[in-house]
């Protein structure tokens, strides 16, 4: 008759030491090769939403030009050549004149930023350098992100 402690082992199954050492080195592996992509993945999802945002402002900054060169927007300031003065003004809004309390709002919010994780863009007026990281204060002509990182290819985010 055979003990009962070796019919027990015949039918336990498990893993041997080689076995989860070799289990644990796969997965290993795989996770490695799995967390460079992940990261590829969330700078790309960044880009994206950088180049929506930009869009975004530097479409509110021609929708408000184009108003303010047709005469819709009122008198505008001496040197600002129709451009808004500050970004807060395409949130905030224009009075139209001649209507009473009617505002015309070029962006609902300020997009924020993917990479500063802020709503404060660089700023460059028509009059600026469109290198120069200083902005003049007469206009607003474009934005860029005022992140020192550089895209994949070697560009700066912040000459997008």
């Amino acid at each position: 008759m055979i003990p009962v402690s070796t019919k027990r082992r015949k039918w336990q199954g498990g893993l041997t030491l080689v076995e989860l050492i070799v289990a644990i080195t796969i997965l290993i592996a795989l996770s490695s090769m799995a967390l460079p992509m992940a990261r590829y993945k969330v700078r790309r999802e960044k880009e994206r939403d950088l180049r929506n945002a930009l869009m975004q402002i530097r479409t509110a900054i021609d929708k408000y030009k184009d108003l303010a060169d047709q005469g819709q927007l009122g008198t505008q300031k001496v040197g600002s050549e129709n451009y808004p003065e500050t970004l807060e003004i395409l949130v905030e809004g224009v009075k139209i004149p001649g209507a009473q309390e009617k505002k015309i709002r070029f962006l609902r919010r300020m997009p924020i930023d993917p990479f500063t994780k802020s709503s404060d863009w660089g700023k460059r007026s028509v009059k600026d350098d469109p290198k120069s990281q200083s902005w003049g204060g007469d206009n607003v002509f474009d934005v860029y992100s005022k992140t020192m990182e550089k895209a994949p290819d070697g560009t700066p985010y912040s000459d997008w």
